[in-house]
């Protein structure tokens, strides 16, 4: 094999979700069935060559490389880090974790997870953006292509009125700043998206509140939520468990998780930990509950159902804010055609009157 189809093979298994998830369980399947691990990953990979006959498919060459590394002596994580997402990666690196098949199993639920809490975020942001961009380029073609010649009929005498007035001045600015405003645009989002992982502070608290950092805060804050219900439910300390999730963090994750373990060291439950920063994470509704369920017995169990019903409810939370920001943006986008309607027929009217 070559360097560059193990790279492809990395790329294709850290990207193949699906594929991935179905690994997971095929590994859980074969090891609960007596099977070593390097013998499960052996009979994977003859599945995935194909009996052989495409040794260079590659999750043939994934199965392949990593049955190799755990030969050399390295554990599973080791064997696999580089080939899958950090997120899950750490999953299989604490060191108190003793069931490699009951990490897998987290890994799995947490893949899962993600992956509809993405599918909801995607549709959240994707469709309200379009709607506005389209407004945009609706308000950029009417002051370009349609305006100007209608105007042009009239001549420089004319005075218009009413909503004719309006296009008038629509067409005048964006004939002069569309350029600006477009570059204006893409700055715009290109800044809100790269402050998501990295913005952090009192002041990203507040924005917090707003879309996109909003969805934003959800998405990461139920990832964080199943990673440490799993090490937890396998045996990890909580701030065991919150350290190395804060270690394989962004930067605005990894300074919530940082600010609670200060107050946890000094003696807060977890809960309590998470009011005392003041940071609303993940919600005030889910740090009532961890403060009253972190003093009792079974808090593994307790945190594990915690995170299901988190993410039940941050799907339809999701749903919920892309609903009212899809209704805004057809609002939106009908108030800006009636706007150009009503002001072309009055423009008409005008131009009409003005030349009789």
């Amino acid at each position: 094999m070559t360097s560059v189809e193990i790279f492809y093979a990395k790329m294709v298994c850290r990207f193949s979700t699906d594929k991935r998830i179905a690994i997971w369980r095929k590994l859980v399947s074969l090891l609960k069935n007596d099977f070593t691990l390097v013998n499960a990953l052996n009979r994977l990979q003859m599945t995935e060559s194909h009996g052989g006959a495409k040794p260079n498919e590659p999750f043939a060459i994934c199965m392949r490389e990593w049955e190799k590394n755990l030969e050399k002596g390295l554990s599973f994580a080791e064997a696999t880090r580089g080939w899958i997402p950090t997120e899950e990666t750490l999953l299989l690196t604490s060191s108190n974790m003793s069931s490699l098949i009951v990490a897998l199993e987290n890994v799995g639920r947490i893949v899962v997870a993600t992956k509809r809490i993405s599918r909801a975020v995607f549709s959240a942001i994707a469709y309200p953006l379009l709607l506005f961009v389209l407004v945009l380029g609706i308000i950029v073609m009417v002051g370009i292509y349609l305006v100007p010649p209608l105007a042009e009929i009239a001549g420089d005498n004319m005075v218009w009125t009413g909503g004719a007035s309006s296009l008038i001045w629509l067409s005048s600015w964006v004939g002069k700043y569309w350029k600006f405003m477009a570059f204006v645009l893409v700055v715009v989002i290109g800044l809100i998206w790269l402050s998501l992982p990295v913005w952090s502070g009192r002041l990203r608290a507040t924005f917090d509140k707003l879309p996109p950092w909003s969805i934003y805060k959800i998405r990461v804050s139920v990832g964080w939520m199943m990673s440490l219900a799993a090490m937890v439910s396998a045996g990890v300390s909580i701030p065991d468990a919150m350290r190395v999730i804060a270690d394989n963090a962004n930067k605005y994750l990894r300074d919530i998780l940082d600010r609670t373990l200060r107050h946890i060291a000094n003696g807060d439950n977890l809960g309590n930990a998470l009011q005392n920063t003041g940071m609303d994470f993940p919600n005030q509704e889910l740090i009532g509950d961890l403060s009253v369920y972190s003093d009792m017995n079974d808090f593994d169990e307790n945190l594990s159902h915690i995170s299901n019903e988190y993410l039940e409810d941050s799907v339809r939370r999701i749903e919920s804010v892309s609903d009212a920001l899809n209704t805004v943006g057809i609002l939106l986008i009908s108030g800006v055609i009636a706007w150009v309607v009503l002001g072309t027929f009055q423009m008409q009217d005008q131009i009409t009157a003005f030349l009789s």
